[in-house]
């Protein structure tokens, strides 16, 4: 048995493919995890649903912010643009039952044998362990409720950017979404820096890495896997940290990486 981690598949339905092909993925014994954003910009969003969907339990998947917004579009919340280049999978006659499954969908996984989290983005250095799947949980629990598009609207805006345990309502949703899905850069307090998005040696401001500011509770204990930045290929990080984004949908490869013998595929 052996367990793949692969970056934002973005739709690019052929890559994946190939990329399981090439280490002979096989889901009867293989579990296969992605770091999310599975949606949107590449060609085939549509069948890269439909099959995860039907690996069942040996897919592993959390939610980015591109899958999010595919929540947003079907609620009506969003308009679909040509950039998001959904038009098939939103025009399927398996649309509902995709989008029921993904509403069930984590934002976290934490595989305490193993010492593996996962999540689109990363985790905030204001939280432990425990924090963190608190707030995964809770951001789960509200995207199951029959109004969920009305929560899912709340997410939009960058503050609260703090952490505090007191924290309620549609602020500690948000600020719990944005850790998971959108967070790259923090202040050096831990505090989230939304706008930047560029690759650290650009950066000019008072900011860092979310992983650069140190949380012995997470660096210590757990491999720490996400996608959502692909500015960030080739940029050496710890240890602990494992990037998987390597911008399929922007021309580059689909990553990943078999944790057994830390050995990593890419499929261009």
């Amino acid at each position: 048995m052996s367990n793949y981690f692969v970056g934002d598949v973005h739709g690019c339905y052929k890559e994946l493919k190939l990329l399981l092909e090439q280490v002979k993925f096989n889901p009867s014994k293989d579990v296969l995890w992605l770091s999310g954003d599975l949606v949107s910009r590449g060609p085939d969003s549509l069948s890269v649903l439909q099959y995860i969907f039907s690996l069942e339990k040996s897919a592993k998947i959390v939610l980015g912010n591109h899958d999010l917004n595919l929540l947003l579009i079907h609620s009506g919340l969003r308009k679909h643009t040509k950039k998001d280049n959904l038009t098939k999978l939103l025009k399927s006659s398996d649309l509902d039952e995709l989008i029921r499954w993904l509403r069930n969908q984590p934002l976290l996984r934490v595989e305490e044998e193993k010492k593996i989290l996962i999540s689109h983005a990363g985790i905030s250095p204001q939280w432990n362990i425990e924090t963190a799947k608190k707030c995964a949980k809770e951001c789960k629990l509200l995207l199951k409720k029959k109004n969920y598009f009305n929560i899912l609207n709340s997410i939009r805006g960058d503050y609260p950017n703090y952490w505090k345990d007191k924290l309620t309502g549609i602020f500690r949703f948000r600020f719990s979404v944005n850790v998971l899905t959108r967070m790259r850069y923090c202040y050096l307090d831990g505090s989230l820096e939304m706008n930047s998005k560029e690759n650290p040696s650009f950066i000019k401001k008072k900011i860092k890495p979310w992983y650069e500011i140190k949380n012995p509770a997470i660096s210590e204990n757990y491999k720490v896997f996400f996608g959502h930045w692909s500015t960030l290929s080739g940029t050496k990080t710890p240890d602990w940290v494992i990037p998987l984004d390597t911008g399929c949908c922007w021309g580059g490869g689909l990553t990943m990486f078999r944790f057994e013998d830390k050995k990593k595929f890419v499929q261009f």
